[in-house]
């Protein structure tokens, strides 16, 4: 298996090699973060979008670079969609996957945009370690980008998970838009 410590561009390249074969921890230095990569979360289609950092860096601003591929945060109440009511759906900001429809999304007074589930197979879970705690991350399943993190404390909802997702991690398609 590769190093101990990857860059967090190639935690993707090293998950699309391994394939169905992935299992363990990778860890990754950009981030500092423990990735726990097994089951549905290591599933990886030949569709997958790896590029380099630099290809990223001129597709994205600092800002969402940081987030989508530094898993960075942006603070609460602050982001666009934080509000956003009309009926359409959320995709990555950095591929244009389908990643959550707006039926899925609800006031869970936490600061950022939640949903209460994903749109299946968009996206991957993985085990973060950072700051202390064990959260479970969720990134974009076509391109590895940071979304945020779920956590199963919404009773309120048919799924009972609270999906916490940076707005600048999303766009917002409104129904009859075209995509």
């Amino acid at each position: 298996m590769a190093s101990d410590l990857l860059p967090p561009s190639e935690v993707g390249r090293l998950v699309s090699s391994l394939g169905d074969q992935a299992t363990g921890t990778v860890r990754d230095s950009g981030a500092r973060r423990a990735r726990t990569l097994s089951g549905e979360g290591a599933d990886v289609t030949a569709n997958k979008i790896i590029k380099t950092d630099a290809e990223w860096r001129a597709q994205l601003t600092d800002f969402e670079f940081q987030v989508l591929r530094e898993a960075g945060t942006e603070s609460p109440w602050t982001g666009e969609h934080l509000d956003e009511k009309r009926e359409g759906v959320f995709r990555c900001r950095a591929c244009e996957a389908q990643l959550f429809a707006s039926g899925t999304k609800f006031d869970s007074h936490c600061g950022w945009p939640s949903f209460y589930e994903a749109e299946a197979e968009a996206v991957i879970f993985i085990e973060d370690l950072t700051h202390g705690m064990v959260r479970t991350e969720v990134r974009c399943a076509s391109c590895d980008s940071h979304l945020g993190h779920v956590f199963p404390d919404a009773p309120q909802t048919p799924t009972g998970d609270r999906f916490c997702i940076n707005s600048v991690s999303l766009i917002f398609d409104e129904a009859g838009e075209s995509a």
